[in-house]
């Protein structure tokens, strides 16, 4: 009974948490201009320098692809962990994605790891991004604490309408 009301708090987490260890930069700074243009959303980005993979953000697991991770916040916000840029042309390679549609993760819960030197070995960045889709609909402000990260760290929160 009272367990409940602990989860719903939890739930309720309007922090955004580094993904992978590394440095952590305005999404203005990533070389693709579909997420440094904010084509899919505000957010930020992550040079990584670890193969851990953790929860950026409290919620619900929406969508699982081996580039990607989708997570719905209790309050709306849909947030998308995208590893890499043009990743999605490797098939799903060098991601071991721990997690399953409809699992309930906190931030800073293991999602997975990457094989970075694969990435690499293909001629592709490693920047890693934290997007909130739904920014037009939904976000009311966003605010990010830029530098060296470690996994799991609190960077900044995510603020809903």
């Amino acid at each position: 009974m009272f367990g409940f009301k602990k989860n719903k708090a939890a739930l309720a987490d309007e922090a955004l948490y580094a993904p992978v260890s590394g440095q952590l930069i305005p999404l203005e700074e990533v070389s693709d201009p579909v997420f440094s243009g904010k084509i899919m959303g505000d957010g930020f980005a992550v040079e990584p320098s670890s193969d851990q993979v953790v929860s950026p953000a409290t919620g619900r697991i929406s969508m699982v692809q081996g580039h990607a991770i989708g997570i719905t916040r209790e309050d709306g916000l849909e947030i998308l962990l995208h590893l890499g840029i043009d990743t999605v042309s490797l098939n799903g390679v060098p991601f071991e994605l721990d997690v399953k549609v409809g699992t309930t993760v906190k931030g800073g819960d293991r999602l997975g790891k990457v094989d970075w030197h694969q990435v690499e070995v293909a001629g592709l960045e490693k920047t890693t991004m934290v997007l909130i889709t739904n920014t037009a609909d939904r976000l009311e402000k966003i605010e990010i604490n830029y530098g060296d990260v470690a996994l799991g760290e609190r960077v900044g929160q995510a603020l809903s309408k």
